[in-house]
């Protein structure tokens, strides 16, 4: 199994593109485009079948990471303007992006309306030779996501605290 796409719900398709493109580096695959709700086409059949009836149409953009993950924003026509994390709900609550640049991402993130969420965290401070570290952040619609600076497998293939 390969991870392929994640799809992200925004509040504002235009500020979700420069956030993604310019704060977080990723390249558009396919720009901004309407979806309708109709039943002629199998991409309208499919979303009635995803979003339900009466789902009033969306914006769609498409974009990849440097390694080739996809990400799918969706900006509904009917929309709370903020996600707020629950965390006592279950499902997925973030994503993770891996960069050896947290202080320019860091950076980005906030001239780009996204929030740092808490100061970047070794995983293990005491021992030099293990210096992977993460951070909290979140876009300008409240999702959250993590920075790693190593891979998931060099991040945990040694017990932490």
């Amino acid at each position: 199994m390969k991870m392929n796409h994640i799809g992200i719900m925004v509040g504002s398709m235009d500020k979700a593109v420069e956030f993604y493109t310019k704060a977080l580096g990723l390249h558009i695959v396919m720009d901004n485009t309407n979806v309708i709700e109709e039943r002629e086409t199998a991409i309208g059949r499919m979303c009635i079948a995803v979003f339900g009836e009466g789902f009033k149409g969306f914006n769609i953009a498409h974009l990849v990471t440097s390694d080739g993950i996809g990400v799918e924003l969706f900006e509904m026509k009917e929309r709370q303007e903020r996600h707020e994390v629950d965390f006592s709900r279950i499902g997925i609550f973030h994503f993770c992006l891996q960069t050896d640049d947290f202080a320019g991402v860091i950076e980005r993130v906030e001239q780009f309306g996204g929030k740092v969420r808490m100061d970047i965290m070794r995983y293990h401070p005491e021992d030099d030779n293990k210096p992977a570290k993460m951070i909290y952040l979140e876009d300008p619609f409240g999702n959250l996501f993590e920075l790693y600076s190593h891979t998931y497998e060099e991040t945990y293939a040694t017990d932490y605290e």
